[in-house]
């Protein structure tokens, strides 16, 4: 039915079927219940393995194509602080301009596509906001690409590398636990 609505997108893959949601829209929509449900409407943890995920999963991790978790929230106040976005909308700044393009983010380029170039998005462990958008993802991708966060062998969750860690000080004073 999801698939027939235009929620879901199907793709095969030999004998397996794989989905995906449709759209950025879809991802909106499903982000906006998520914040409309109780809190405890989280998985009730029953093991020391669920915890241990759940507990990795709030530190690191993708939210759809962007940074999430308290690597997300902390990144994105460090981006605020050092004014390469503004406090509320997460703006780009003429600062944050430069700083991303010193980074390697062709940011005009970002610009230039349908997607919106910042959004904040709620962040459901941290309950504040992280960085979203073409930036978020491109920031995303570049924290993959230089080494600074690996993805963790299965589901969304990632560690921040040694290296990540210097570079995340380094460059934004953004020190995690």
């Amino acid at each position: 039915m999801l698939v027939e609505a235009g929620l879901l997108l199907v793709r095969p893959s030999g004998r397996q079927r794989r989905y995906a949601l449709a759209g950025r829209d879809v991802a909106q929509a499903l982000e906006a219940l998520g914040r409309l449900a109780p809190d405890d409407a989280q998985r009730e943890v029953r093991s020391l393995r669920q915890s241990r995920e759940q507990r990795e999963l709030a530190g690191a991790r993708l939210c759809y194509d962007h940074l999430a978790g308290r690597l997300g929230v902390a990144l994105t106040d460090a981006l605020v602080a050092d004014r390469w976005l503004t406090g509320g909308d997460l703006r780009l700044t003429r600062l944050g301009r430069s700083g991303f393009g010193d980074l390697g983010v062709d940011v005009p380029a970002l610009e230039a596509a349908r997607r919106p170039l910042t959004r904040s998005c709620d962040d459901w462990t941290e309950r504040r906001p992280h960085l979203a958008g073409a930036l978020g993802a491109a920031l995303a991708t570049t924290a993959l690409d230089r080494g600074w966060v690996r993805r963790r062998a299965t589901g969304r969750g990632l560690d921040v590398t040694p290296a990540g860690h210097r570079a995340l000080v380094r460059t934004w004073s953004v020190a995690l636990d």
